[in-house]
């Protein structure tokens, strides 16, 4: 498990020394040792690599990670490059296009957003093969917690997506004024239709961060 550098490490660096976070490893430990584990071991931090604490625009929370091989890097809603986009990415692209007309990308690995200050964090960082959720209780949960804390912490305009129930539920944290929280449905086919469609959310959050003096992210990824 490859550790935390530079601002985020400062920011989290006290839930190493805790009791859950101890039991978590020893856990993650076993199971990469005995079963099939998503992502790779050395992907499970991938977005705090790419995008460090100081530089966050925009956080888009996920659930956990994708459970079929070759699909998880360790960013929500990304796979790796040559594998086929998911449904929930794909309405996702979707509503990027019809919000801003960004055009339909030939895969699904989002690392330019994340490059751009997109933290794109599932709330629980591994997942057993072929077993969604499996890892869920295990200690995940109270580290992305401090995560996102630790940005709401930040004394700079934030935008949240919120999308579905789970993420939604993070709403209660942030209680930062400087930021903007946007709530939708989750972008799955078996919700987006309830109102993920039409959201905006990505035009909203442009113009926020603009109205700020933050840099826009382009949300256009380009084909591979």
């Amino acid at each position: 498990m490859a550790g935390l550098t530079g601002t985020w490490e400062a920011a989290l660096k006290g839930e190493f020394s805790k009791e859950y976070y101890r039991k978590l490893f020893l856990f993650i430990k076993e199971q990469y040792g005995k079963t099939a584990v998503y992502p790779e071991s050395d992907e499970i931090f991938t977005a705090f690599h790419l995008t460090p604490l100081d530089q966050v625009k925009v956080v888009i929370l996920g659930q956990d990670p994708y459970h079929n091989a070759g699909q998880a890097h360790g960013l929500c809603f990304s796979v790796k490059p040559q594998v086929e986009i998911p449904p929930s990415l794909v309405n996702i692209y979707q509503e990027l296009h019809d919000d801003l007309g960004c055009q339909i990308p030939n895969h699904g690995y989002l690392t330019s957003w994340a490059e751009q200050g997109v933290l794109m964090l599932n709330t629980v960082l591994t997942v057993q093969a072929h077993k969604p959720m499996s890892h869920r209780n295990v200690g995940w949960e109270e580290f992305t917690d401090a995560a996102i804390a630790a940005v709401n912490r930040q004394d700079r305009p934030v935008v949240f997506l919120l999308w579905g129930k789970p993420a939604q539920e993070k709403t209660k944290m942030l209680d930062n004024p400087k930021h903007l929280v946007l709530k939708a449905p989750h972008p799955s086919p078996l919700s987006a239709y309830r109102g993920f469609f039409g959201c905006r959310h990505f035009s909203q959050a442009n113009q926020f961060l603009q109205e700020n003096g933050v840099e826009p992210v382009n949300w256009q990824i380009e084909n591979l």
